[in-house]
């Protein structure tokens, strides 16, 4: 989760919304990735989608059964699909997203046997979320 908050933190550099993932195959980061929607004025470059992204180059798959997305907050209803579809081993959150979450559309948009651990480091996910949304405000 330190190397998610960290593409988070390349997102806030770049004036985006501070949400990182990786995606993690045993020990090794095989996908990185950070909100990139503002820079290249696209809705789905997501950090979850342009880490699944990379993995799958990387492995040259479609599909990320043995591996784990780690992402810094929870997924919205676009991405949990995508995970659906990589067929993903797990998937780590930081901290929740009440509002966009695919949580309140339903658990099941991830696939049966992905398994979902949340909470991860989430004070210091949710701490650059807040600080973002405060610095925009003022």
């Amino acid at each position: 989760m330190r190397q998610a908050l960290r593409q988070a933190q390349l997102a806030l550099e770049a004036g985006e919304v501070p949400i990182g993932a990786v995606v993690v195959l045993g020990q090794q980061i095989i996908g990185r990735g950070h909100n990139q929607t503002e820079r290249l004025r696209d809705v789905t470059a997501h950090a979850e989608l342009l880490a699944l992204s990379a993995a799958t180059h990387f492995l040259g798959n479609k599909y990320l059964t043995d591996c784990t997305l780690y992402v810094t907050v929870e997924p919205c209803v676009m991405c949990a699909g995508a995970s659906y579809w990589s067929q993903l081993r797990g998937v780590v959150f930081g901290t929740e997203e009440l509002k966009h979450g695919f949580r309140r559309h339903g658990a099941g948009l991830l696939h049966p046997r992905t398994t979902l651990v949340t909470g991860v480091l989430a004070v210091e996910c949710a701490a650059l979320m807040k600080n973002f949304f405060n610095s925009l405000r003022k």
